[in-house]
């Protein structure tokens, strides 16, 4: 049966910036390679991504979410524009920035700024009510807090016993709250979560651990797992009559665990049963990284004036003094 009500989206938001240029020498101080910038992009991060992502699905989408006072935040309400509604949560501190600068095609580097925490107390009234006309409910947690608000929880505990609530977890997020209708970690958050390397036997156990009524872990390729609460053994939920990419190297999948968790959430609130969203999910997953994935989600900055990052000093991206290595968020 479909439900009535919009789609409301909970989590962290921040700004994604891709900066690409061309890399064709390396800087005479240090040998690192110089990016001459040619193109901004910019689009929603975190749980701001779901939303959009949520939001094609035709759809009504609110996010709630902690919003700074600064220009990113500002920056950030424009992109979501009219695709998506926004009832903001107070947030102690700078927007957080991504910035990625790659040439041709190949990541050289992430620049990230901005940091701070949602503030707590009571739950404004605006999203008490939100909640309690919701359709359908995703917890996007991106580790910074959101997701962790005592008053938040306690609501969306009590919203799960009538509304489908998916949640999608991070490593350095809160634990989802008891009685949502799905849980939706990656293989690789499984393990952190001590689901161990058998996914099978893996889902089922977090299924118990959280007490919720399914889990479906995420496997790329090979589609996903997915456990019932006192269902018995999980069951392989496979990609089929698709493929991600493109064939030429390896595919970027930014974002294709907000769009899993996205196309659950609205199968859900369609009246789909967790089997059938799940493969719903498998599928427009897919879909969405055979398109382009993130790219598909952002926005061109067509002022060269634009390009450098807070605080560059020339069109040029240098990394010197130690290694590096991508977060997962």
């Amino acid at each position: 049966m479909r439900r009535t009500g919009p789609l409301v989206v909970v989590g962290d938001i921040l700004l994604d910036v891709d900066l690409t240029g061309t890399a064709t020498r390396l800087c005479p101080d240090a040998p690192v390679p110089v990016v001459d910038l040619d193109e901004r992009w910019e689009r929603p991060g975190g749980a701001g991504l779901a939303a959009l992502l949520a939001a094609r699905s035709g759809v009504e989408v609110v996010l709630v979410t902690a919003l700074a006072e600064d220009p990113a935040a500002a920056r950030l309400e424009e992109l979501l524009g009219r695709h998506v509604g926004v009832e903001p949560l107070r947030w102690e501190g700078d927007t957080v920035v991504k910035t990625r600068v790659g040439a041709a095609g190949v990541p050289m580097l992430r620049l990230d700024s901005g940091g701070g925490r949602p503030a707590g107390g009571v739950l404004p009234r605006a999203v008490h009510a939100l909640l309690g006309r919701a359709g359908a409910v995703l917890v996007a947690d991106y580790g910074r807090g959101v997701a962790a608000l005592p008053a938040l929880r306690r609501r969306l505990r009590a919203v799960a016993v009538d509304v489908p609530v998916v949640w999608d977890p991070h490593p350095r997020g809160a634990d989802p709250v008891p009685g949502v209708a799905l849980v939706t970690p990656n293989a690789a958050e499984a393990r952190h979560f001590g689901a161990g390397d058998d996914a099978l036997e893996g889902a089922g156990w977090l299924c118990r651990r959280w007490e919720v009524d399914a889990v479906a872990i995420t496997q790329g390729e090979r589609g996903a797992v997915l456990a019932r609460a006192g269902g018995g053994r999980a069951v392989a939920v496979p990609l089929v009559g698709s493929a991600t990419g493109t064939g030429h190297g390896r595919p970027d999948t930014c974002g294709a665990g907000d769009q899993f968790a996205a196309s659950a959430t609205a199968a859900l609130l369609a009246g789909a049963a967790a089997d059938d969203a799940v493969r719903t999910a498998v599928m427009e997953a897919a879909a969405y990284v055979s398109a382009g994935a993130a790219a598909t989600a952002s926005t061109r900055v067509p002022a060269r004036a634009d390009l450098e990052p807070a605080g560059a000093g020339e069109a040029s991206a240098r990394v010197a003094g130690g290694a590096w290595s991508p977060d997962v968020s």
